[in-house]
């Protein structure tokens, strides 16, 4: 078979790291958090290969810097550890000089696989600008990737307004149960992909099962949800007025990012201030160059299986797990057959 290569030289940023810093490349995995929601569903722990047996799991936290929610190293000499403790300890070596001086201590990506038996609620994330602007740390851009494991009827999502909205209109709306009609709704299938920069309203809905990643943050204002009790018999709380200065009320003719599946080739799918992704398809050997990259990088399965060897080192991949290499990673190489998401 042949073997690729991706040389990544076009980037604008040079690694540049003292020869103190050069060190062997390792390869991180950790342990998930499974968060159970009112809506979650149950493909998420099969997806995972895991032996849990938890119900309604919505959410699978895979690379978290998040206070409170911090992933753990799972195995190796760094076993045990928060990710935001490793951070601590290599720093640049494992996030990059650019990203280290930008973010400090803090991870500055989020990576989750998302499972929706039933609708999610309708919401908004602010910008940095505006979530600085109502006491929080920072806003949350984000992108899904959508798996497979549908059955059924064909699942849909909402992403962005179909129709102008003055703030006034957006409350009414909210206020009489139809802001719904205002939204873009879209049919989805395995490979799509939607990204969502802060700003913009969406809500995935029943029967999607997505790849999230996003800014590492929490900040999610909820907008609409069906008028749906929690566990306690109370209504869920709205946040009808914060939600209003955050949204981006600018009307796009299509929210969806298209672009064209093809094997053994990198295809860009986000490319924004806070990450880059790309949907690699492999049936052949991959060799990836990332010398000239100043940035860790994530490998997230998402279907099929393969091998990821570093600097001589080999670990399994398969669907449902996610590698993170440190910014000193030089050559990547993947071997079998298995797609996966590259964000960095």
């Amino acid at each position: 078979m042949g073997k690729f290569q991706i040389n990544l030289a076009f980037l604008s940023t040079f690694r540049t790291f003292d020869a103190v810093f050069v060190i062997n490349a390792m390869m991180y995995k950790f342990k998930p958090l499974l968060k159970q929601t009112l809506w979650g569903g149950d493909r998420i722990i099969p997806f995972k290969h895991l032996d849990d047996h938890l119900p309604n799991v919505g959410e699978s936290w895979e690379i978290s810097g998040v206070p409170g929610s911090e992933t753990v190293v799972a195995e190796g000499p760094m076993a045990g550890m928060t990710l935001n403790e490793l951070v601590h300890e290599e720093r640049q070596r494992l996030v990059g000089r650019e990203n280290y001086e930008r973010y400090g201590d803090e991870f500055p990506l989020l990576v989750k696989f998302i499972d929706a038996r039933r609708d999610l609620s309708i919401q908004v994330h602010p910008n940095d600008e505006v979530a600085r602007r109502q006491g929080r740390e920072r806003g949350k851009t984000e992108m899904w990737y959508c798996l497979d494991g549908v059955s059924g009827d064909v699942p849909r999502l909402y992403c962005g307004l179909k129709q102008h909205l003055t703030p006034d209109e957006y409350k009414q709306m909210v206020a009489d149960h139809t802001i719904t009609d205002a939204l873009a709704q879209y049919d989805v299938h395995e490979g799509d992909v939607f990204f969502i920069p802060a700003g913009r309203i969406h809500a995935i809905g029943a029967g999607c099962f997505v790849a999230e990643i996003q800014q590492t943050s929490d900040v999610t204002y909820r907008i609409y949800d069906y008028n749906r009790r929690d566990k306690d018999g109370n209504l869920r709380q709205l946040h009808t007025h914060e939600a209003a200065e955050a949204i981006d009320y600018a009307v796009l003719p299509d929210y969806r990012t298209h672009y064209t599946p093809e094997q053994n080739v990198p295809q860009q799918v986000v490319s924004c201030p806070f990450f880059t992704t790309a949907v690699y398809d492999l049936t052949e050997p991959m060799l990836l160059d990332y010398s000239d990259l100043d940035s860790f990088v994530i490998l997230i399965g998402v279907k099929g299986e393969g091998t990821v060897t570093v600097d001589g080192e080999s670990t399994p991949f398969r669907a449902g797990e996610t590698i993170l290499l440190p910014a000193t990673t030089h050559e990547v190489s993947v071997e079998g057959s298995i797609r996966f998401l590259e964000t960095y």
